[in-house]
């Protein structure tokens, strides 16, 4: 038995598979946890900064809140400053007061308006700034660390451009010979 161990390639392969497995194992095993460990706290970063966006994102909106109802006391107490301004002058002509307080009122409402167009044209642009900036970071990040997802995006970019240059060279070898792509279905 011991002799056709000997003479059997299959038990010297199942040999040498469980030398390699023993001697190569933990260090295989080692850089595999490793390559997990650095992925997951790349991973972790990106959450971290998603999360970090995210309450800047609604500290601004609260922000925003916060100054659109403060505008819209200002404008209910002009509102009632206009009021009380009419009333004292109706009594002396009830005509001046009348139109005095259609002009303070829609001078209130324009306030109100171009203060709130104003804050929130200001969230709008920091919100653009701030996806931007993560976006940008995060494909940076996303190519620089994923060769093969950069080269794929590169070929699949240069692919489309030779379609789009074989499509022009075509039209403008048609306009030369006078023909049109009507024309080509045609015939």
């Amino acid at each position: 038995m011991f002799s056709e161990l000997i003479h059997d390639p299959h038990a010297w392969v199942a040999l040498a598979f469980v030398i390699f497995c023993i001697l190569l194992g933990p260090k295989i095993w080692a850089a595999v946890a490793k390559a997990l460990d650095a992925r997951a706290d790349g991973i972790r970063a990106n959450l971290d900064e998603a999360t970090r966006l995210r309450r800047e994102a609604e500290q601004m909106l609260e922000d925003a809140t916060r100054e659109r109802e403060k505008a819209k006391d200002d404008a209910a107490h002009l509102i009632e400053a206009s009021k009380a301004d009419a009333e004292a002058l109706r009594a002396s002509a009830a005509k001046e007061a009348a139109q005095a307080t259609k002009l303070h009122e829609q001078m209130a409402q324009d306030r109100i308006q171009a203060a709130e167009q104003a804050a929130l044209k200001e969230i709008r642009d920091q919100a653009m700034k701030i996806a931007f900036e993560a976006t940008r970071g995060l494909v940076a990040e996303q190519l620089s660390s994923q060769p093969a997802l950069r080269d794929q995006l590169i070929e699949h970019s240069l692919g489309n451009l030779k379609s789009a240059l074989q499509d022009n060279n075509q039209a403008n070898r048609d306009a030369a010979n006078g023909t049109t792509a009507a024309d080509q279905h045609a015939a």
